[in-house]
């Protein structure tokens, strides 16, 4: 896809009432973003969470909504007016009384709330991106997920349905299990959990083949010396990494269908569906040992900012623009060498707007030295007072 020449997402303007420790923002954002400077606990974190709430819907942190509302309050309002490059006025609330939550975009609710995912394309860099590489299997399997799930309609249907459909074989299963029933009653939700488990696998498969010699490129080129590689992996066998076509979907199925009979017995005596999508693995390695267990603190940073660089091209390609760079100080363990060259590939594929968060203004590095600037302290944004080194 050839993007439109310096189409790039712009959030011009942000309001935040009662989100975490922060009361009431309301901020103008220039097109090349703000750097903000602020000590631990102030709120740049927050801040950046918030805006990055208007992309997945969620906290980035895996907090429940009640638990993202200020303390003494009955809900949290964060809206922004963007250009996707086209300007929208988007919205979220949550009440903490009702325990419900509304999105609104262009003045508009949609039908589902998940409709609204992906309405600020933008991708958030944060210390703890750190997991993506040295955490467990879950978290590199949220990471394909919200990748594609904000990408692409026709996975997020599919992941929304295997869900429903494995809370159900699950429920089934340890109803089968105290009470000694047949195994019927747990058959019966696998065909709609391996139809709707096939196109998850097949995607992620595609994904990870399409970009996995980018990954080896991008941590080759911010410094990493030995091979690294990116391979998914799955239970069903090489037919799901090579699901591009119809035929190839349905052997997919198929193989989800058999593997899931030969399990249930194993499953009956567990409780639990242990094998599918959601157990899937997204190996990292390094020199072709595993890369959580292998590399350095800083080979793992390196590998997880390519992943997020990933990311970005992902929803780049898939929104026609450049998508919102949120920097949670992200470079603070890695050498001047690294996080140098790191800004210079991303500034070569067209750095979009950049909202970066650092403790002192000495931190911010030099090839964002121009953005303009704000502190922080106890959640309130001051654009006056001296920013101090």
């Amino acid at each position: 896809m050839t993007l439109a020449r310096g189409a790039r997402v712009w959030l011009r303007s942000l309001t935040i009432r009662d989100f975490r420790n922060l009361e009431r923002v309301d901020l103008d954002i220039p097109a090349a973003g703000l750097a903000i400077v602020g000590n631990n606990g102030q709120g740049k974190t927050n801040l950046l969470e918030a805006i990055y709430y208007l992309q997945t819907l969620r906290s980035a942190r895996g907090a429940r909504d009640s638990e993202t509302t200020r303390f003494g309050t009955e809900g949290f309002h964060i809206a922004g007016k963007a250009d996707t490059p086209e300007l929208h006025e988007i919205s979220v609330g949550f009440d903490r009384q009702a325990k419900k939550k509304k999105a609104v975009v262009d003045g508009v609710a949609p039908r589902r709330l998940s409709d609204a995912l992906g309405a600020l394309p933008s991708v958030m860099f944060s210390p703890t991106d750190l997991d993506l590489v040295g955490g467990s299997p879950a978290v590199r399997r949220r990471f394909l997920d919200l990748t594609l799930a904000l990408t692409s309609r026709k996975y997020l249907h599919a992941l929304q349905h295997y869900r429903a459909n494995l809370l159900q074989r699950n429920a089934a299963l340890r109803d089968a299990t105290r009470r000694g029933a047949s195994d019927a009653r747990v058959a019966v939700w696998e065909p709609a959990l391996a139809e709707h488990g096939a196109l998850l696998v097949a995607a992620r498969a595609r994904w990870v083949l399409e970009w996995a010699p980018g990954f080896r490129d991008l941590c080759a080129q911010i410094g990493e010396q030995a091979p690294v590689g990116m391979r998914y992996s799955s239970p069903c066998g090489e037919v799901l990494a090579q699901a591009t076509t119809l035929s190839a979907a349905k052997q997919c199925q198929d193989a989800l269908v058999a593997v899931l009979a030969e399990k249930r017995p194993l499953d009956l005596r567990r409780g639990l569906t242990q094998v599918g999508p959601h157990r899937d693995e997204l190996e990292l390695t390094l020199d072709g040992r595993e890369m959580r267990t292998f590399a350095s603190a800083g080979q793992q940073r390196t590998a997880a900012i390519a992943l997020r660089m990933l990311e970005a091209a992902t929803i780049k390609r898939h929104s026609g623009a450049e998508p919102l760079f949120l920097l949670d100080d992200p470079f603070a363990e890695l050498d001047g060498g690294r996080a140098e060259r790191i800004l210079g590939l991303l500034q070569e594929g067209g750095l979009g707007q950049t909202i970066l968060a650092v403790p002192r203004a000495s931190d911010i590095p030099r090839e964002l030295m121009k953005l303009d600037r704000v502190s922080i302290r106890n959640g309130t944004i001051d654009r006056k007072g001296d920013v101090q080194a």
